[in-house]
């Protein structure tokens, strides 16, 4: 059995609103150290800025995976505690919050996207530019589109793209929410409701709360910190001990693998 480690899916940029500036990759680097994170989201890759900002200072790592340079951690590891240095690799994320009529009623559904490269996640930006959605103003970008609809392009542009609904119960802002959701995830996605195969608890919620719901069972839970500000990150994250490469982490949660996906 391979290593557990701890991994943190959704986080946010300083191009985000109501956002510290210090939510960079350098801070993100030293805070993952200090918590124990040995895989932390970069959230908002579909801001340009961020994007542009990540593919200059991120390279490679493990499949799927990204590290940041070496020049730029040996600047940051002299002010980082000597046992707390470990490994930190990065995983593509964005938040996309989507805003929609269905069925006679206001939808307003939070999803969190993650790619196993640029290549992945370039794509699905130039495709929500190509129809007119306005990636630039904030990281978190707020798109008319139906969940479904964005569910195909984030496959369209890459088959390792996968989407998880984010903190389900938010009321206003999730898809059981009880003021803007649905009543069921198949409502929402339809036919493509086999596509989703991780849902994310939230801070609003927990895993042993979700579970008295058997309609939920069929998902893996996962939990992230949603961090704002760098000291926020790992508040809720996840243990993996499967191999730290994305397709690993992919195939543990589809596969609701109990010795991969610890919770």
């Amino acid at each position: 059995m391979a290593q557990p480690f701890i991994a943190d899916l959704h986080i946010h940029s300083a191009y985000s609103r109501a956002t510290s500036k210090d939510m960079n990759l350098e801070s993100l680097y030293r805070w993952a150290q200090l918590k124990g994170l040995a895989v932390v989201a970069t959230g908002d890759f579909t801001h340009p800025r961020w994007f542009a900002e990540m593919q200059e200072k991120l390279e490679p790592a493990e499949p799927g995976l990204y590290k940041l340079k070496d020049a730029l951690c040996a600047a940051l590891d002299a002010g980082i505690p000597e046992a707390c240095h470990a490994p930190v690799r990065f995983i593509l994320s964005a938040e996309i919050s989507t805003i929609y009529k269905k069925n006679d009623r206001t939808r307003k559904v939070h999803s969190v996207i993650l790619a196993p490269d640029f290549a992945g996640a370039g794509r699905l930006n130039a495709r929500l530019q190509d129809i007119g959605a306005n990636i630039t103003s904030d990281g978190r970008p707020i798109i008319g589109m139906d969940c479904k609809r964005l569910l195909e392009f984030t496959l369209a542009a890459s088959p390792g793209n996968v989407l998880i609904p984010a903190h389900i119960w938010t009321p206003h802002f999730s898809v059981l929410g009880a003021a803007s959701g649905f009543d069921s995830i198949d409502e929402c996605f339809e036919d493509l409701t086999p596509e989703i195969f991780a849902l994310e608890t939230g801070l609003s919620s927990d895993p042993a709360m979700n579970w008295m719901l058997s309609a939920l069972d069929r998902f893996a839970l996962v939990s992230n910190s949603d961090a704002h500000s760098p000291a926020k990150l790992a508040r809720e994250a996840n243990i993996f001990a499967c191999d730290m490469t994305y397709p690993a982490m992919m195939k543990s949660l589809r596969d609701k693998d109990p010795g991969g996906f610890k919770g």
